[in-house]
């Protein structure tokens, strides 16, 4: 479904590195490690793991969220990641910032890619892709707050660059294309019509911020005009566009009118989870940091505290972030049986309670890995 950001197909052992972080995250990426583990010998791929620390809980024993140590051992050592969970305080806590956007761009993981898919029956009809840009826009960071006479003031940057938004439109670009194809081959394994075009709907606030995502929009325009003009492959996708609140509405009332979705860093990151209501919870969608040499994959969920340590948290989504791994490595094949395994526990009903079930996170994962 999704390009390879790095293709290692001659590689027979691939080492990942396993952050677990804070909270259930402790939990879930053990279950994507088992998974890996668990891959039948034909799909010809074995695996080793380093595990590195990172993370409020970290912070609060070192004043440390991100160990040099770690980013090193990810460059120098592993072909990909996975990521579990981090807390994220509501207050400011002096010197604490989060590890995985330092992640992000120590790594130029410049990509957050979201599949959102419904299942079971409950759900609404939903098979898109959200394409968030990873690197700039509020996430910048660039904060400050002064005094008037009238109290203070906070003021934060918001950064688009055109460099930026031309690689995200790019990929996005690419993954629409290979939707397209991955439809005419299974047609069966997707909710959109194999004759329809692929849509890439561009979202933006360029109505208020014309000089901002105004950049933004433009140059997605421009990017899909050029690659069109260079290949033909393109010709499959259709460009359209959504005021990003507009999008929200529709997306919830509508979403099996969307495909790809890209958007900047701020839009993408409220969309991403706002879809995951569409498929019944967090915990079941996955993501992936993608960059050009290197891959994290991610769930969407936070640490949730409130569970930790009941073994219910649920660990589809990081199941899924494993298969999205290996597909932006280059193994769709192993990808695609775990995915097909996921969707037979779902259809089956072997869920933790978010999802209605009595499963435990340990019977889900042992559940999955029977269906593989």
């Amino acid at each position: 479904m999704l390009r390879a950001a790095r293709n290692y197909s001659t590689v027979k052992t691939l080492t990942i590195g396993l952050i677990p972080g804070d909270g259930i995250g402790r939990e879930v990426i053990p279950a994507g490690r088992a998974i890996l583990e668990n891959l039948p010998a034909e799909d010809g791929l074995k695996f080793e793991f380093l595990e590195a620390p990172a993370g409020f809980d970290h912070f609060k024993k070192t004043g440390t969220a991100l160990p040099d140590e770690t980013v090193e051992m990810l460059k120098a050592k592993c072909q990909g990641a996975l990521f579990g969970a981090v807390s994220s305080p509501t207050t400011r806590v002096e010197g604490y910032s989060s590890p995985i956007v330092a992640l992000r761009k120590k790594l130029g993981l410049y990509a957050n890619v979201r599949p959102v898919k419904s299942v079971m029956a409950s759900d609404k009809i939903t098979d898109l892709v959200i394409v968030r840009e990873n690197t700039e826009d509020l996430y910048v960071k660039e904060e400050r707050t002064y005094e008037r006479e009238d109290g203070k003031v906070a003021e934060a940057i918001k950064r688009i660059t055109e460099s930026a938004s031309r690689r995200i439109g790019a990929m996005a670009m690419q993954i629409a294309v290979q939707r397209h194809g991955m439809r005419q081959l299974d047609p069966g394994a997707s909710h959109h019509s194999p004759d329809a075009q692929a849509i890439l709907t561009v979202t933006h606030k360029s109505n208020v911020l014309s000089q901002s995502d105004g950049l933004f929009r433009e140059t997605i325009k421009q990017e899909y005009a050029e690659l069109q003009s260079k290949d033909s492959k393109y010709k499959v996708v259709d460009l359209q566009e959504q005021i990003v609140d507009s999008m929200v509405y529709k997306m919830f009332r509508n979403p099996e009118d969307f495909d790809v979705i890209v958007a900047p860093n701020l839009y993408g990151d409220i969309l991403s989870d706002g879809a995951a209501a569409l498929v019944g919870s967090l915990g079941v969608v996955p993501s992936a940091n993608v960059g050009d040499e290197f891959v994290i994959g991610e769930p969407c969920h936070g640490s949730a505290p409130d569970i930790e340590g009941k073994n219910i948290a649920n660990p589809i989504a990081t199941i899924r972030s494993t298969a999205l791994m290996l597909e932006f490595l280059g193994y769709p094949v192993p990808a695609a049986r775990i995915y097909k395994a996921v969707d037979a526990n779902l259809i089956a009903g072997v869920c933790t309670p978010d999802l209605g079930g009595t499963a435990t996170t340990t019977e889900v994962v042992e559940d999955v890995i029977k269906r593989l």
